[in-house]
């Protein structure tokens, strides 16, 4: 058995140091003893009140826990913003708008009031959440309640049940509950059957619970209703933001001004010692500690909320992105190329139009203020005829940043400038967010592979310029860069040792790991070459050599496909070990040239590696 050094013993039992965290949180509150379990709920008593457990879910899907994160509770009032969302989804904002208010109420969570229009004032106290509960009976009927325990359940990437002993006690005690029914009913808020609105209200706050669950449920909220476990997308994120807007307002009720104020993160607390908080675009945290302050909010829970956003200053009003961030390059061509390896005529006219090629990488957030920024900086210089935009490294795109795209391309349309936009694949939702506002827009092109839009938009300028791109033009020996300044003599005996290699379009010509026993002088048609995992290092025309690192190592270390149907001369490695004896000259010529080129290569790749260091 091997034993670890100090050093790598210490490694193995290192924690993240958000979990370290979550641990110090419950070592240090473990000695809070202040308030008391709910008892108003008879069976709510019986919770042990040392039981405490911390969650925080990462947006990527991660989950830390300590404590008794897996000890299952009822979840209570922390239902009524999940249950507020699935309303707007399944009626429509009109409907549930029409009957409840987004005001805060100052009251506590079980007050018998209904604002100046006889509604309840807001979806997070009972009378709001009893009307929620109420709308979705009137369209489901007995579905009702099943309907909200899927959407808890997918809420939590797991299947919730109910607590029946906390079930049928909450039914027994619940006549404010009834109270408050009634006052609806009065108004026309719910429907007649205020016994089976209740039973559903009921049985929707019984639903178990952990601390884990709600740390989920809280980052699917701040994942604009994806789940990040599952990956589901739970609910619209038009229903995800309006109830994070109403949890921010009245979540912790009559403890909600001081709760923004202090904490600033959206969050939602039960009396059965729950308290979820959903940090918009960053994480989920979900606690469980059963005595209550006089508010009816966890007092551990809510001491963790206030050492969390204190300690890594989370507060949601706190926010310091800088747009200037989104933009991680911005250069034209002749900074860096296609990995196409270009004729004379084409290099030249691509050398004198360079600037006429904008490409900008963007990094992060397509935001609003991200995209505005962009707009301002391409504008600061000469117009080119191309823009590429590589959004590869682009992690979301907002609606307002997709939109204020679409506006920006439309202007470059006006000015006749085509927009190519690289690095999202058609099959993702960055894609579907993006054609949303610019499907109807005809100046805009798109490539997976930011090298693939570099060169359509070379081969553009290229034609427009008077150059022209034949591939079935033929080249001779003499043309070949590798080959350059040796002696007609030299190159008739070359010629003698070749053979000529004609492959069809997507013909593997080479292959990874293959002997190295033959070089290629492409004589007309375009081959690419290409890393084991895709990565395309370039595109060669007629004209070009490719297996020429035969000269360097004995096996090949990249692949080689025909794009187009070529041919090409192919020398025997051996027989040309025997010409380069034969002239001495030549080889050294060759090896010159061969040196050259690799210089050349690097030179390109560092300038690509300066141009994302220097912006």
């Amino acid at each position: 058995m091997t034993t670890l050094s100090p050093l790598a013993s210490a490694w193995t039992r290192s924690k993240p140091p958000l979990l370290r965290f979550l641990g110090n949180c419950l070592n240090e509150f473990s000695a809070e003893t202040a308030g008391h379990v709910a008892d108003y709920i008879p069976e709510l008593s019986k919770a042990d009140p040392a039981h405490f457990g911390i969650s925080l879910a990462t947006l990527d899907g991660h989950v830390y826990e300590v404590g008794d994160s897996r000890v299952p509770f009822t979840i209570q009032s922390m239902s009524k913003p999940f249950v507020f969302a699935l309303a707007l989804d399944l009626l429509g904002a009109g409907r549930v708008e029409s009957a409840i208010g987004v005001e805060p109420s100052g009251d506590p969570f079980n007050s018998i009031r209904l604002n100046s229009d006889n509604h309840p004032f807001n979806p997070m106290v009972n009378a709001g959440a009893i009307a929620c509960t109420g709308l979705i009976y009137d369209s489901k009927g007995a579905d009702a309640f099943e309907q909200i325990r899927l959407a808890l359940s997918r809420f939590a990437g797991r299947d919730l049940a109910v607590d029946e002993a906390v079930y049928s006690s909450e039914s027994q005690t619940g006549d404010r509950n009834r109270a408050i029914g009634y006052l609806l009913k009065t108004n026309a808020v719910i429907s007649d059957n205020v016994a089976g609105v209740l039973d559903v209200y009921f049985r929707q706050c019984a639903v178990l619970v952990t601390a884990r669950d709600i740390a989920v449920m809280a980052a699917t909220l701040a994942n604009r209703g994806v789940n990040p476990v599952t990956g589901e997308q739970v609910l619209t994120p038009y229903a995800i933001s309006r109830t994070l807007s109403v949890m921010t307002s009245s979540g912790m009720y009559d403890y909600a001004g001081e709760w923004i104020y202090r904490i600033g993160i959206p969050a939602k607390s039960g009396v059965g010692g729950g308290i979820l908080a959903a940090l918009p675009a960053r994480l989920g945290l979900g606690s469980y500690s059963p005595k209550l302050d006089k508010h009816g909010n966890s007092v551990r829970g809510i001491k963790v909320c206030e050492a969390l956003s204190s300690h890594y200053d989370l507060h949601m009003l706190n926010r310091s992105d800088d747009a200037r961030n989104a933009v991680i390059a911005d250069y034209d061509i002749g900074k860096s190329p296609s990995r196409r390896v270009r004729r004379p005529q084409e290099r030249e006219i691509l050398a004198a139009h360079e600037q006429e090629v904008r490409v900008i990488e963007l990094v992060g957030t397509l935001s609003l203020s991200a995209v505005d920024y962009v707009s301002r900086r391409l504008a600061g210089q000469l117009r080119p005829q191309i823009v590429i935009f590589d959004l590869h490294r682009v992690t979301s795109t907002t609606r307002a940043g997709a939109r204020l795209v679409a506006e920006a391309f439309e202007e470059l349309a006006a000015l006749n400038v085509t927009v190519v936009i690289s690095g999202v694949r058609r099959a993702s939702k960055e894609w579907d967010s993006l054609r949303e506002w610019t499907a109807e827009l005809k100046n805009v092109r798109d490539f997976y592979l930011l090298d693939t839009a570099i060169e359509w938009a070379e081969d553009q300028i290229v034609y427009r310029y008077g150059g022209s791109i034949d591939f079935h033009e033929t080249t001779e020996l003499a043309e070949q860069p590798l080959l350059s300044g040796m002696s007609e003599e030299e190159l008739t005996d070359l010629a003698s040792i070749c053979a000529i290699r004609t492959f069809p379009s997507g013909a593997k010509i080479i292959t990874t790991g293959a002997p190295a026993d033959s070089l290629f002088f492409l004589r007309s048609g375009a081959v690419h070459v290409t890393l084991p995992d895709g990565v395309r290092l370039a595109t060669l025309t007629a004209g070009m050599a490719f297996g020429e690192m035969a000269l360097l190592e004995p096996t090949r270390s990249a692949d080689v496909f025909a794009d187009v149907s070529a041919t090409a001369f192919e020398v025997p490695l051996k027989d040309f070990e025997r010409f380069r004896k034969q002239h001495p000259r030549a080889s050294e010529r060759i090896m010159r040239n061969l040196a050259q080129l690799l210089a050349d290569r690097l030179i390109v790749a560092n300038a690509k590696v300066d141009i994302l260091t220097s912006t």
